[in-house]
This record gives structure tokens, C-alpha cells and sequence, in this order.
């Protein structure tokens, strides 16, 4: 999620709903209020701690790819599973998910697929098969992904829900996040082994071009399990993102030699989070942007509200089915995208003040999840399509369904761990 056109959507959509608000207002129907204030002030500063568990979780990622940790982890997969490409691709698969299970942004994924997808050119992997592999592990590590939990939370902030949740970081998502992360990896697994005879059968390929011979430095073999840290206190001490975050990066400075001087630290420092923050400049004024969408978007449609209430169906299950049918609208940040149309899907559903809020979040997030895995607007997908050459069609036939069929077993897992 980069940023880009959504970040001039965005405003402009709050900057019309606000418009729309008004108009109801002159017709005496709504009463005014001050939206300097309540849209285009409160919500964006409102929103400044979640903005730093996104730059803490993006600095995370660029430090494991700068220290080695990644390139460490990636090159003993390959060792392990040498002169058997099947398994191979399983363990990238595997690694690939252990990484982004903190690590997070468009940088970080560019590194990591810039060591990864040589990897599995040389293993003869078809690239039909290599790029769905590791967009769709990726897509599986952001269900316990802190820094893609907070993105979505503010979707539901300030939503009364009926029986009295609300969306928050903790062990009653995380029980969820991570049976979600599991069903994902499963039916991925189950994707490679259904293509083993075309891996097998494939022929060793060049990609990338120069600078994939980069020596990165080495690093003692207790740093691959840094990639889990934050989460694992999550949820086994129960401390929130930002103190995990900020361990796991002390931890990884520690424990790759980068504090044996203070000229060393400072300098990695600074060079890790001028690069993080670089690569999600675009997504923080995106989502400032959203912030003030959202307050606007609120204020109208509570105009329309008790016209919409004849029209949505009010029963969860004929809802879910409709979503699960449903869900590749996610594609192209379509109407059940949370950061695309379904910015305004969402607005609808909450005005109605009808729904448990953890049934909504899942109701919307797990077709966005779709989209964050399969759809080549996501950033670091669009990226994975450009390095290796892959065309959209090809990706999209071979990455939508695995993420299809992983929402509808994810929807149950839902239902009984989540609402």
C-alpha cells in the first residue's frame, strides 16, 4: 500500500462527503458542525500512534535485510533443500512468511525478493509459480502482522458495537491472526506440491540482472528466529507493538556486531531508518488522508442511514456467503478492498450501527486480504511482476484462486475464534 493515487482519492472523497454533508444541511435535514476541525484536523493527529507502530515495523524490516538476518535465513533454505526444488520452495515459502511476520513495507519486500527469486530461478522454479509464492506468503504473515493490524483498525475506531468490542491489538485477534496464517500457508503448501511436476520439470533461468551477487554480511544463526520476536511477545508477555518492535531491532543491532562501536550503531541507524521511512512516506499522508475520508464519509452517510437499513441484509450468514462469492471484487481495489471502493463498503455497514464489530472486521478484511496477496496493485506485488518479468494474467490465474480458497476456510476459522 504505497500511497500514490489513493492518497488524492482519499482527500477528495472527504473533501466531497464533507460537501454532501452540508448540502443536508441546507435542506435542514442535518446540523452543521466545524469539519476544519472534526475532518481535517482531529482524525490525522488522532491517528499519530498507529503511525508509529507502521514506521517502528518498517524500520524492523529494513534492519533485518541490512544486518544480513534475511540474506542469512533465505541462503540456509536453499542449502537445505539443494538438488530438491519441491522442498525448496516449500522452505522459501515458509521463510518468506517468517520474515514478514514483522517485517513490513514495499522496501523491505524488494530486498527480500531481490535474494529470493534468483533462489528459485536457479532451483528452475517457473516463474507462474515463484511470484504467487511469495506474494501469497507474504499475504499469510500480515494476518499476525502488527503493522498491517493498525492499517486496518481505523476502519472500526469509534464504532458502538452491539455487544460492546472493539478492534484491538491482543490474544483475541492473535488466536485468529494466527490460525489464518496457518490455513494460508497450508493451501499454498498444497499449491506447490499440486504444481511439483512442473517444478521438477523446470529449467534453471537468470533474473534480475546485476547487483544479485551482493555479499551481505554473516550472521550467527541465532539471529533467524528474530523475525518472530515481536510477535511471540505479543502473545506469550502481552506487550503491545511498539516495545516488541523496538526489542526485536535492539536485539538484531546486538546480535550482528552492529554495537561493537558507536560510530558502527550510529550509522546503521540512521542509514535503516532513512530507508524505512523513505519507502512508507507515501503510505503515512495515504492514510492521514483515509483518517479524514473516514470522519467525513461517517458524517454524510448518517443522512442516508435509515434508508440503507431497508435495503442491507441484517442476517451475518447471508452476508458472509454473499462476501465469499464475492471476494475477488477485493481485485483492483474494488468494492470489498478496505484501501480501495470499500472504503465507502465499510462506511455503509458501520452507519447502520446493526453488526458486532469483530464480524464486520473479518466480513472486510479477509476479501482484503485478497487483494494484499493477489492483486498486482499492491505495491510489492506490482513490483514482483515487473523484477521478474511475469505478466499480469498469468499471476493473477495463478494467485487468485489459492487466495480465494484460503478466504472461505479463513471465514470459518472467523466465525468460531473471532466473532
Amino acid at each position: 500500500m504505497k500511497g500514490g493515487n489513493l492518497t488524492i482519492a482519499f482527500f477528495s472523497m472527504a473533501v466531497l462527503w464533507t460537501g454532501i454533508y452540508f448540502i443536508a444541511v441546507a435542506f435542514g435535514i442535518a446540523k452543521p458542525f466545524n469539519f476544519i476541525t472534526d475532518i481535517f484536523s482531529t482524525p490525522a493527529v488522532n491517528y499519530g500512534s498507529t503511525a508509529v507502530q507502521i514506521i517502528l515495523g518498517a524500520w524492523f524490516g529494513r534492519v533485518l535485510v541490512d544486518t544480513g538476518i534475511a540474506a542469512g535465513i533465505s541462503k540456509l533454505t536453499v542449502r537445505v533443500g539443494k538438488d530438491k526444488p519441491v522442498i525448496a520452495t516449500i522452505l522459501i515459502a515458509l521463510v518468506t512468511c517468517l520474515i514478514f511476520t514483522s517485517a513490513y513495507g514495499v522496501g523491505s519486500a524488494v530486498a527480500i525478493g531481490s535474494i529470493l527469486f534468483p533462489i528459485m530461478g536457479s532451483l528452475g522454479v517457473p516463474k507462474k509459480i515463484a511470484v504467487p509464492v511469495f506474494t501469497l506468503s507474504i499475504g499469510a504473515a500480515m494476518w499476525i502482522n502488527s503493522v498491517i493490524f493498525v492499517q486496518f483498525q481505523p476502519f472500526f475506531q469509534g464504532y458502538k458495537s452491539p455487544d460492546g468490542q472493539v478492534v484491538a491489538w491482543g490474544d483475541h485477534y492473535l488466536r485468529f491472526g494466527i490460525a489464518a496464517m496457518v490455513i494460508q500457508m497450508i493451501v499454498i503448501i498444497l499449491f506447490i506440491l499440486v504444481r511439483s511436476k512442473t517444478i521438477r520439470n523446470g529449467k534453471p533461468y537468470e533474473i534480475g540482472g546485476v547487483g544479485n551477487d551482493k555479499e551481505w554480511a554473516k550472521v550467527s544463526p541465532v539471529t533467524y528466529v528474530l523475525p518472530i520476536v515481536p510477535a511471540a511477545l505479543s502473545i506469550f508477555f502481552k506487550w503491545p507493538a511498539v516495545p516488541s518492535l523496538l526489542l526485536a531491532t535492539i536485539l538484531a543491532f546486538l546480535l550482528t556486531g552492529n554495537m561493537n562501536s558507536m560510530k558502527k550503531l550510529v550509522s546503521i541507524i540512521g542509514s535503516t531508518a532513512k530507508t524505512a521511512i523513505g519507502d512508507i512516506g507515501g503510505l503515512l499522508i495515504m492514510l492521514f488522508c483515509l483518517m479524514m475520508f473516514q470522519a467525513a464519509a461517517i458524517k454524510a452517510v448518517g443522512v442516508v442511514t435509515p434508508m440503507l437499513a431497508h435495503v442491507i441484509p441484517n442476517n451475518e450468514l447471508i452476508l458472509i456467503i454473499i462476501v465469499l462469492v464475492l471476494a475477488p471484487l477485493a481485485l483492483f481495489r474494488g468494492p470489498l478492498e478496505l484501501y480501495g471502493a470499500g472504503a465507502a463498503t465499510i462506511t455503509l455497514l458501520l452507519s447502520l450501527g446493526t453488526f458486532n464489530v469483530w464480524f464486520l472486521y473479518a466480513l472486510m478484511v479477509i476479501p482484503s486480504m485478497i487483494g494484499i496477496s493477489a492483486c498486482f496493485t499492491q505495491s510489492w506485488n506490482a513490483w514482483s511482476l515487473e523484477y521478474t518479468g511475469l505478466d499480469t494474467k498469468t499471476f493473477l490465474f495463478n494467485g487468485v484462486p489459492v487466495a480465494w480458497i484460503s478466504s472461505i476456510f479463513i471465514m470459518a476459522a472467523a466465525s468460531v475464534l473471532l466473532f
